[in-house]
């Protein structure tokens, strides 16, 4: 099988994978007040600060993404982000019913979308990517 690396795969990868980082770091920051609420009520310290560097690190990661620009690095600081995010906020063991459920099916989403950025890490950003026509400029 050919290496689909440099093709319009790994771009649409990258595309479908920086959408829920982009989307969910605009949606922190057009209900910023109670998004803030939210993160108080899970215990963070100075939830308001701790809520602009998420939604910062979501918009600015998933940007990185879908352009490929600095791909290996902006993957693995969305994956360490997704650490914590995951753990606090969807803790499905300490929940019932359809409120565990939901979280369950989030926790793995997260998982899974963990599993894209180390492959992202891993592999690099694909042909179609700033990273590409930075190292073919050199």
């Amino acid at each position: 099988m050919a290496n689909s690396s440099g093709s319009g795969v790994a771009l649409i990868g990258r595309v479908l994978l920086s959408v829920i980082f982009i989307a969910s770091g605009l949606s922190k920051v057009m209900a910023f007040s109670m998004m803030a609420g939210y993160v108080a009520a899970k215990g963070f310290p100075m939830p308001a600060v701790a809520l602009g560097i998420a939604a910062a690190i979501e918009i600015l990661g998933g940007l990185t993404i879908l352009a490929g620009f600095q791909t290996k690095l902006a993957s693995w600081i969305l994956f360490v982000f997704l650490i914590p995010t995951t753990l606090a906020f969807h803790n499905f063991w300490a929940m019932q019913g359809m409120e565990r459920m939901d979280n369950q099916g989030h926790f793995m989403k997260n998982l899974a979308i963990m599993g894209g950025l180390l492959l992202l890490a891993a592999n690099g950003a694909g042909g179609y990517s700033v990273d590409s026509s930075k190292a073919k400029a050199t």
